[in-house]
């Protein structure tokens, strides 16, 4: 059942292209982000499926193009109930990341049709 469940993370390409952030750098936030929200939704029951299966779990890693679009992703997210944590980098404060926590591919991807796959 768990490889039905995704996780979305959605990065600012922004911060490689124009700010010229090292692709590490970039993969970092992504893992913050995906650390954070794992965290804090650890006892939804989404969460716990997924982790019960560690070998099959399933991301899908996005593409905002600034810090607007992925700000207004998470606001739509936060207006949906959607549950997420948007990454702000410190002490930057630089928004650069939103991760899902898990849920099924069917009841999420209406969220992100907007976004390409990560390059």
């Amino acid at each position: 059942m768990a490889s039905s469940l995704v996780q979305y993370i959605v990065v600012r390409r922004d911060l490689v292209q124009v700010l010229k952030w090292p692709t590490g750098a970039l993969i970092a936030q992504a893992a913050h982000a995906c650390t954070a929200v794992m965290h804090l939704f650890y006892s939804d029951q989404n969460t716990q499926e997924y982790l019960r299966d560690l070998d099959r779990m399933h991301k899908v890693i996005l593409e905002a193009k600034d810090e607007e679009s992925l700000k207004r992703l998470s606001e739509n997210l936060t207006q949906e109930g959607i549950d997420h944590k948007l990454w702000i980098e410190q002490p930057e404060n630089i928004p650069t990341c939103v991760a899902t926590k898990p849920y099924k591919k069917e009841d999420i991807q209406k969220y992100f049709k907007e976004f390409k796959l990560f390059r």
